[in-house]
């Protein structure tokens, strides 16, 4: 009986969406051991009986040159040693990609692992023009061959058959002499498969062949680009309010408020417990943007204010991967990010970092050179703020119209730019040439779409809500020990002086190095003027990541460049809110 199954592929052929129909809700997201990337891993059911199924990280090859493809051979390595010949690889491959994706198929039968193959997105193959002789392929190769269209579910029932039948089919000591090939003779042995196997018509382009070509040219690239991003936003804002104003707020007040009420009769209605649990009543009635209490303000602020942007990221966020465009953006900016001293796929960390910089600065591990992964994480710790921050901003601005809003984030877009440009002037080395794998424009599975922006709500739920009840926590503790008072004090001539404020903001100021999104929510009672808000948001942003990225930046570069990063937040954030309490 098979008790494991590793999905294996180059990236970009479907392997995620074949992983969510052969699997079902219940999966798993972590990280490989002593690595930052990402496997996911699920259960299906053959006869009754469990099988693991384990989506591995996307490769080209069995030599690994990424970090992703190293864990992808240790994974295959660690699945079929000798004990273990009951476990088969589904190698899916791209059909109307047949010779790129065969170089892995004939290294995995080298191997001599139980190899079936899963010739996805068959369906694009007649709109191609490319027709693959199945029967005669699965005979050169001596391994079943199914074809499949993940997106519709046609040939997974097939696929399954021929799991159940593996054994029948591949045999681990059967002698695969055909491919025990040269290594430089494998193109050519490619070469001929193809020449027996495969046949290509001419055919005209399709519209989203059109409108892939399209994107990825300046000219047409930068106007659907500039309408993508204002679509998206858009629609992040519509889902977010809806959500707030139809189920967070109301929930809250209808349901949870009541409740805390009680809770808080029980407690005496003040003093210290009483401040730490439910926090301060406004007129005898919860504030849940003003209490400031573990079981208020502080589950509040991630469920009703920030989840539901956070969701709409991410579903947007989502569409985009899976629909092809992601890659298109990261080549069109190419040049611009290189100015920055990255190469154009950093894009993607910057956009994963809008919604939340942890999952964004562990997906720097992208980048090929430590330097390129320490400006990126740098610019993104300064200038790109989380969806958390974004919606405790708006809701602090907003009131005030886009100029207030725009003053802010024109102020981090210059930020972002002038920085990175100093930085890649500054230190040594160049960022590398972009090279990577433009998919063609596919309409998303939704059900894979579904179980993503699921994994990444949980993920964001685990991480962010501790951090939010233990910043609340500490800013009381900080308060009624008069710690705040004290350090109000000694940086009063900086906060008064230079940033403008009032020194009751040093409590977000100190708040901000736990949760940033907190701490822009602590501004709300201070009544701060339109400049003084502008400045406090923009000091927030830039000049310390939340704690969890700051752990994440001791992780990934140490003690050294994490201080050096350091250094960088705070002379620029000093830097910058100067010349804004200077100007406005």
């Amino acid at each position: 009986m098979i008790k494991t199954i590793l999905l294996m592929g180059n990236p970009n052929v479907g392997k995620s969406v074949v992983f969510s129909r052969l699997t079902g809700v219940k999966v798993i997201t972590s990280n490989y051991p002593g690595t930052t990337v990402e496997f996911t891993r699920g259960i299906m059911h053959i006869d009754h009986e469990d099988v693991e199924v384990i989506d591995v990280p996307g490769t080209y090859t069995l030599e690994p040159t990424s970090k992703a493809e190293e864990v992808a051979v240790k994974m295959l390595d660690e699945t079929f040693t000798k004990e273990k010949y009951e476990n088969v690889v589904i190698n899916i491959i791209d059909a109307t990609n047949l010779e790129r994706n065969l170089s892995l198929t004939l290294q995995l039968i080298k191997r001599r692992i139980p190899v079936i193959a899963a010739l996805n997105l068959w369906d694009e193959t007649k709109h191609t023009g490319v027709k693959i002789d199945i029967v005669k392929l699965e005979q050169i190769l001596k391994i079943p061959c199914a074809p499949t269209c993940a997106v519709t579910g046609e040939g997974i029932k097939q696929l399954i058959d021929r799991v159940k039948d593996v054994n029948i089919y591949v045999n681990i000591n059967v002698k695969i002499s055909d491919f025990d090939y040269d290594e430089k003779e494998k193109w050519h042995c490619i070469g001929d498969i193809i020449t027996e196997v495969q046949k290509v018509t001419h055919r005209h382009h399709t519209f989203l062949e059109k409108v892939g070509d399209l994107s990825v040219n300046p000219i047409g690239g930068i106007p659907i680009a500039l309408g993508v991003l204002f679509i998206t936003f858009q629609v992040i804002r519509f889902i977010g309010e809806w959500l707030i104003g139809n189920v967070g707020e109301p929930i809250f007040e209808n349901l949870w408020a009541p409740l805390m009420l009680k809770v808080s009769g029980l407690l005496g209605s003040k003093g210290v417990v009483h401040d730490i649990i439910i926090g301060k009543l406004v007129e005898g009635e919860i504030d849940f943007g003003e209490s400031f209490g573990i079981l208020t303000t502080g589950l509040f602020v991630p469920f009703a204010a920030v989840l539901p942007y956070v969701f709409a990221f991410y579903l947007v966020l989502s569409l985009l991967e899976d629909f092809g465009y992601l890659p298109r953006l990261a080549v069109l900016v190419d040049n611009v990010m290189h100015k920055l001293g990255v190469h154009g796929f950093a894009i993607i960390p910057f956009m994963l970092g809008l919604g939340c910089n942890v999952p964004g600065a562990l997906s720097t591990r992208v980048m090929e050179t430590r330097r390129e992964r320490f400006i990126a994480t740098t610019l993104m710790a300064i200038a790109v703020p989380c969806m958390a921050q974004i919606a405790m901003v708006v809701g602090l601005i907003g009131k005030h119209g886009a100029k207030g809003l725009g003053i802010v984030f024109g102020t981090l877009f210059i930020v972002w730019i002038v920085l990175g440009i100093l930085m890649n002037k500054v230190m040594k080395g160049h960022a590398p040439e972009l090279f990577m794998e433009i998919p063609p424009y596919r309409l998303p599975y939704i059900g894979a779409l579904l179980k993503k922006v699921w994994m990444r709500i949980v993920w964001f739920i685990r991480e962010a809500v501790p951090w939010v009840l233990f910043g609340v926590f500490l800013v009381n503790m900080l308060y009624t020990l008069r710690i705040i008072e004290f350090l109000g004090k000694i940086v009063q001539p900086i906060v008064s002086g230079i940033l403008g404020l009032p020194v009751e903001a040093v409590g977000a100021l100190v708040i901000g190095f736990l949760r940033k999104d907190v701490a822009v929510g602590m501004l709300a009672p201070l009544h701060l003027t339109l400049k003084q808000l502008i400045i406090a948001s923009v000091v927030l942003t830039m000049y310390f990541p939340c704690a969890a990225t700051f752990a994440v930046l001791i992780k990934e570069f140490g003690i050294k460049d994490m201080l050096k990063s350091t250094l960088i937040m705070i002379c620029s954030t000093l830097l910058v809110a100067g010349l804004l309490n200077l100007i406005l």
